[in-house]
């Protein structure tokens, strides 16, 4: 009993070797790979921004590589199940396994223990890393890359809150500059102060917004005064940020956990019609991971079984499903972002089905 034990402590270390081993090299060598094809489509962009080599790996790549680390994951996670997985079903050395009274649930225990490792990691970096090097990424991109897309959103009608609304005619993202800007304050039905400015900057150093040419009114029943600011500047503190004009869809992407879930909090208010690219954001954030567990169901299911013609056949079935998962998320966030699934739905969706699937695929499995 002991030796049994204690061979399956050993079957389980070079199971969990395998696996994570497996997993990072296959990782490592996509992302060379999709580094080098991104370098070639933009190297003209890198070149036309005047940084030095150090300037862009710093500004752009320290941002994008773990960008695409995040996207490959479940891809290179399924691929790796399936490849070391179905090598050992061609060399039988899963049915002495099973032979020798393990049973199929305790044989995915390494299994599950590194998709947990996987999960935590994938969790901490949705969470905690990926906002950050978002930032970097998306920021080089908007500015060097992007730079003929238009930056400019216009007319933009806002709630900051229960009595004050606001408008910008347009607003520039690259020089976080508005034009024509008015300001309503209401008590209940009653306007009692308007603000009119020709334009509108925000003043990253101080971090308030600065009007120019402006001119404020204020009515208290049937008195009103008036404040002219002709060629004048007055810094002011309003409930918003140049990201809240963003022409840009990736600007979500770059909020923290904390930031999220305050733009949430004053969207429900605001209405701007960007809450359904927010709750899909946060809900892909702590949703998306728990594909470790999912996908390597179906891998081991689908691969422990010794087939005629080897590791490729089981290679290119997982294949095909992994990037039909990938495909399935991209449409359930189009059908969220721009059709109105709600995002809770479609975030969990891949899940359910995938799960479903794996569950249908071990009770076939070899036992």
């Amino acid at each position: 009993m002991n030796l049994i034990k204690g061979n399956i402590k050993i079957i389980d270390r070079y199971i969990i070797g395998k696996y994570l081993g497996t997993f990072i090299y296959t990782l490592a060598i996509f992302v060379i790979i999709i580094v080098v094809f991104d370098l070639s489509e933009k190297l003209d962009d890198f070149l036309k921004s005047g940084l030095s080599f150090w300037g862009v790996l710093t500004k752009y790549y320290a941002g994008s590589i773990p960008f695409y680390i995040n996207m490959l994951s479940p891809l290179i996670n399924f691929i790796a199940v399936i490849f070391f997985t179905a090598k050992m079903a061609d060399q039988t050395e899963i049915v002495p396994i099973l032979s020798g009274g393990v049973s199929f649930n305790r044989f995915l225990f390494p299994y599950f223990v590194s998709a947990s490792i996987i999960f935590s990691a994938n969790l901490a970096s949705n969470l905690y890393v990926l906002p950050y090097t978002n930032t970097l990424k998306n920021s080089f991109e908007n500015t060097y890359v992007k730079r003929n897309d238009p930056s400019t959103k216009s007319n933009i009608h806002m709630k900051l809150d229960d009595k004050t609304y606001i408008y910008i005619q347009s607003f520039d993202n690259k020089t976080n500059y508005g034009y024509r800007f008015s300001l309503d304050n209401f008590n209940g039905d009653v306007l009692v102060k308007k603000i009119v400015a020709d334009n509108i900057k925000w003043d990253s150093t101080k971090r308030k917004w600065q009007l120019s040419n402006y001119s404020i009114r204020k009515i208290d029943g049937l008195k009103e005064s008036m404040i002219y600011g002709n060629g004048k500047l007055k810094d002011t503190i309003l409930d918003m940020r140049p990201d809240d004009f963003s022409a840009y869809d990736n600007v979500v992407q770059n909020l923290s956990t904390s930031e999220l879930a305050e733009k949430i909090r004053k969207e429900r208010t605001r209405g701007t019609g960007i809450m359904n690219d927010l709750m899909f954001e946060q809900y892909k954030r702590y949703i998306q991971p728990l594909s470790a567990f999912v996908l390597t169901l179906i891998g081991v299911a689908l691969s422990s079984r010794k087939v005629r013609g080897g590791v490729g056949v089981s290679l290119g079935i997982g294949i095909f499903l992994s990037f039909a998962y990938i495909v399935f998320n991209q449409f359930t966030q189009m059908f969220s972002t721009k059709g109105g699934l709600p995002p809770f739905i479609a975030v969990l969706s891949p899940t359910i089905v995938f799960g479903l699937l794996g569950l249908y695929l071990l009770k076939r499995a070899p036992k």
